[in-house]
């Protein structure tokens, strides 16, 4: 039992859930369903894909990671030697291999050869930020492309992206995760005031795009029957209401950058992609879908309980 854990640990298990909602929801605002039903095999497929990405690029993390680990986190799975390095390069370079054959088969399945290629551009930037880009000025914006490519994993399997309201959520999205990743890059000590503010202007600047992908939805005349009812606005008020939430958090950290309120923000930052996901659905399939989508939030809370979600 304690060896799964430590696995768990090192997958940072309860953050698979947000990549999950990235590609189940990019497939449902470009395939737009109104009624719940079976889920297509190529959808399946790509979910397993950026499972599999998710998994490689936290364990290839810490394998790279591992000497500063050791100053800082000495209690991770890797510097506690819990778990030998060498295990974890192979696991973590399988699981990109597995990503990328999981990409194939739903490029397969739903004729749309772009899968294949979002999966490889993925897998290559999945590792570029692990192995190059973490330390540089680059790796928050290659985190940002990484989280983007996901969400496109999803709207590829759907034939997508169609509509230009439809590559407004993978660049707002990559722009949120990428704040997200500066905001985080000194958690584990004092990170500094300016920093945070910057990141947090970035997270802002990506949750607007995304946002004002809905309003362009509404414009074009399309979208669910929820939003066709005249629903925009209160739709923009939730997306604010959400977005002031996440961001509350993150000026918290700014007037007080201790490593603990930090964290804190990240958590709370990382745990509302799937809330954001499910929001974002709802303009463009209804309320059914996005309650489906919601519901990830189950096995990201429940594996919380079990690891840190950091």
């Amino acid at each position: 039992m304690t060896t799964i854990l430590t696995w768990l640990r090192l997958l940072r298990i309860p953050n698979h859930a947000t990549a999950a909602a990235d590609v189940l929801a990019g497939f449902l605002i470009v395939a737009r369903p109104r009624e719940i039903g079976p889920l297509p095999p190529a959808l399946w497929w790509a979910l397993a894909a950026s499972l599999a990405f998710y998994a490689a690029g936290m364990v290839l993390n810490d394998v790279f990671d591992v000497e500063l680990d050791r100053r800082e986190r000495p209690e991770r799975p890797l510097p506690s030697g819990t778990i030998a390095v060498g295990t974890a390069a192979t696991v973590g370079r399988g699981l990109l291999t597995l990503g990328s054959l999981a990409a194939c088969l739903a490029a397969f399945g739903s004729t749309h050869p772009a899968v294949a290629l979002v999966g490889a551009a993925l897998a290559a930037a999945v590792w570029t930020y692990d192995r190059h880009a973490k330390p540089t000025a680059f790796g928050p914006a290659v985190m940002g492309t990484c989280r983007g490519l996901n969400w496109l994993l999803g709207m590829t399997a759907a034939g997508g992206p169609n509509a230009p309201s439809d590559w407004l959520i993978p660049l707002g999205m990559g722009l949120y995760a990428g704040g997200i990743t500066l905001y985080a890059r000194d958690e584990a000590g004092r990170s500094r005031a300016g920093q945070l503010a910057i990141a947090t202007l970035v997270m802002l600047v990506g949750l607007c795009l995304a946002g004002a992908s809905t309003w362009l939805l509404a414009a074009s005349g399309e979208g669910s029957a929820w939003l066709r009812s005249g629903r925009l606005l209160p739709w923009l008020a939730l997306w604010a209401v959400l977005a002031s939430s996440i961001l509350l958090r993150n000026v918290l950290g700014i007037l007080d950058p201790a490593s603990g309120r930090v964290q804190q923000a990240v958590g709370n930052a990382i745990m509302s992609m799937i809330t954001l996901a499910a929001v974002l659905v709802l303009p463009a399939c209804g309320e059914a879908w996005a309650i489906v989508v919601l519901l990830l939030l189950v096995p990201f809370l429940v594996g919380r309980q079990l690891v840190s979600a950091t």
